[in-house]
């Protein structure tokens, strides 16, 4: 056997397993997904059934308020609040990350590695940890079940990760095109728009993603801050299809989809620029 015939069936095999592993990995998520356009009476067979035999849209029309039968929890408020926290706190992080990334990357300050390795380690305490403590302070501030307190949380976790990626990649942008456009008469703030913004576009698309994602998919802090209507996000609202002897999992994956889709269409809009920024920010100087 030649070597050029090896290579082809090693590619093969290399294919087929990847294709495998991925299947079992995504096979949870993709049975999520078409219990969402199931009847309850498919989703409740014993024994199960694999291969859907009808498809429907009533599992969202009933959780949207459409239909002749509706269910009473208020899907279209959840996901408002879920939009708004999520796209405020990223907006938030993003700048904060930006300005601190940039300092970090091109100033020379005081304690600049200290407050670096401080802001990295905050992120080895996981969120669950520090709920109690943030229930404690948030409820003598009057920030519990409302958007500004989980808005403020979120932005807390989300800075020491942004500040991290985007330090990276203005790392990789030379400082002498900035200090050309400044020769040419740009001030330091033109030249951070017209020239390193640009060119660290898709570091911070990456970094406003990831940011985006962390708020949007979040539970454990959300269902101890939120309370009504006025602030529970979607994570938070799944848990109203459950009861003390049955559960809607029609109901229930159909809202699953709903949390799915927004990220998922945009990871497709900013593709470009994700996979660019990760691979340009892999490097760090």
């Amino acid at each position: 056997m030649d070597t050029a015939l090896k290579k082809r069936i090693g590619k093969a095999v290399t294919w087929v397993m990847t294709f495998l592993l991925m299947l079992i990995i995504c096979l949870p998520g993709l049975w999520v997904v078409l219990t969402g356009f199931r009847p309850n009476r498919e989703v409740l067979a014993k024994p199960a059934i694999w291969i859907p035999e009808e498809l429907t849209l009533n599992n969202f029309a009933q959780i949207f308020g459409f239909g002749a039968e509706q269910v009473a929890i208020p899907v279209p408020a959840y996901f408002t609040n879920s939009l708004i926290i999520a796209l405020t706190s990223t907006v938030i992080a993003i700048l904060i990350g930006m300005s601190g990334g940039y300092a970090f990357a091109r100033f020379r300050f005081r304690f600049k590695d200290g407050i670096f390795l401080g802001l990295m380690l905050s992120r080895t305490v996981p969120g669950i940890a520090l709920s109690l403590p943030v229930f404690m302070i948030w409820s003598r501030l009057g920030l519990i079940d409302t958007k500004p307190g989980l808005i403020i949380v979120y932005v807390a976790l989300n800075i020491p990760f942004t500040i991290w990626l985007i330090d990276g990649f203005f790392r990789q942008i030379p400082k002498e095109m900035s200090e050309a456009a400044q020769v040419d008469g740009c001030t330091r703030w033109q030249a951070f728009w017209k020239i390193e913004f640009p060119l660290a576009r898709s570091g911070i698309a990456s970094a406003a993603i990831f940011a985006f994602l962390t708020s949007w998919n979040e539970y454990a802090l959300a269902s101890q801050l939120t309370r009504s209507t006025d602030s529970k996000t979607l994570p938070v609202g799944l848990m109203d299809f459950t009861a003390q002897f049955t559960i809607d999992w029609a109901g229930m994956s159909a809202m699953a989809v709903i949390i799915i889709v927004p990220a998922l269409i945009l990871t497709f809009i900013v593709q470009k620029h994700l996979i660019s920024g990760l691979t340009f920010g892999g490097v760090k100087g």
